[in-house]
């Protein structure tokens, strides 16, 4: 089965590539790492006016409605430019926060509009760090007694990629919900990472056959047409269970991508030979990305045991 984006959605892919392009992510991406976070913060306002997160959003609450396909589109170009922050976290946050009434009212518009970074620590449910949560404006925490919003973040812990920003959250604020949806929230986060894992893929393979043409090379070529038919295969997937969203299709979306980034990354680095090691090198800052992804929101026994019905 093909999944063809429409006019619109190339558009708007295209707009986003624009905007990423002339942000100069590497740079904001290493501020981020150091925790500097003007440059990141200012790029996060741009992204949600050009209505990123208002794609996980009901219209009454500033948003477009949820719409997977066009979060799908749009969350390939943020991992083709490894954009970092709480990005899945902030979908995960603005589906648990939907209930239609107070938190929706309450949390929702400035989620949309990017004035919020909302991040999530499920751990209850085996996601125990949340993303940035020295960053975010809204933190969310899961607690036995339901969903928490959190006073503060502790002590950040370091991470395989160094602008993935780990902190354990105090669940020890304001109890939000009782009952919210957890699973369709594990859902959404999961298809927006399986997402920007397929655009780390894409950009990996974008940088490793920029310049001299493989095809002079016959082991790289072949290496390289592994990638592309892992990505190939992934891309499908992707858009694919954007449209049933059905949890299982989602976690098959997710190892998929997740593994066909990894390939690259794995390809990119040898074929970058020694440059590819040093972090001041900005392919490092996909390498790192693309292996972090592949743990984010559901390890792949994790998203396998999904698909097969265990979990």
């Amino acid at each position: 089965m093909r999944f063809l984006l429409d006019t619109g959605q190339r558009d708007f892919a295209g707009a986003l590539r624009a905007l990423l392009t002339a942000a100069d992510t590497p740079a904001v991406i290493r501020d981020w790492s150091r925790g500097e976070q003007a440059s990141g913060r200012a790029l996060w306002g741009r992204i949600g006016e050009a209505g990123v997160f208002g794609l996980a959003v009901p219209e009454e609450y500033g948003g477009v409605g949820r719409l997977p396909v066009d979060l799908a589109v749009a969350f390939v170009e943020l991992g083709r430019y490894a954009v970092p922050g709480p990005l899945a976290e902030t979908v995960a946050a603005a589906v648990l926060l939907d209930d239609g009434e107070g938190l929706a009212k309450r949390f929702l518009p400035g989620i949309a509009s990017g004035e919020s970074l909302a991040t999530v620590a499920f751990e209850q449910h085996g996601y125990g760090s949340a993303l940035d949560g020295d960053a975010a404006d809204v933190r969310l925490a899961a607690t036995p007694e339901g969903l928490r919003l959190s006073s503060g973040a502790g002590a950040l812990r370091r991470s395989l990629d160094p602008a993935r920003r780990l902190a354990p959250l105090f669940p020890v604020g304001e109890l939000l919900s009782a009952e919210p949806p957890w699973a369709e929230a594990l859902t959404w986060a999961r298809l927006a990472t399986a997402a920007q894992a397929l655009g780390v893929g894409l950009a990996l393979l974008d940088r490793t056959v920029a310049g001299v043409p493989v095809g002079s090379f016959q082991a790289v070529r072949h290496r390289l047409a592994d990638v592309k038919i892992a990505l190939e295969f992934a891309r499908p997937m992707v858009f694919g269970a954007a449209v049933t969203m059905t949890a299982s299709d989602v976690a098959a979306a997710k190892l998929s991508s997740c593994e066909a980034a990894c390939t690259g990354a794995a390809a990119a680095l040898q074929l970058h030979g020694a440059i590819g090691y040093t972090a001041e090198y900005d392919l490092s800052l996909w390498l790192t990305k693309a292996r972090a992804l592949r743990a984010a929101w559901g390890t792949p026994d994790e998203c396998r045991g999904v698909v097969l019905g265990r979990r």
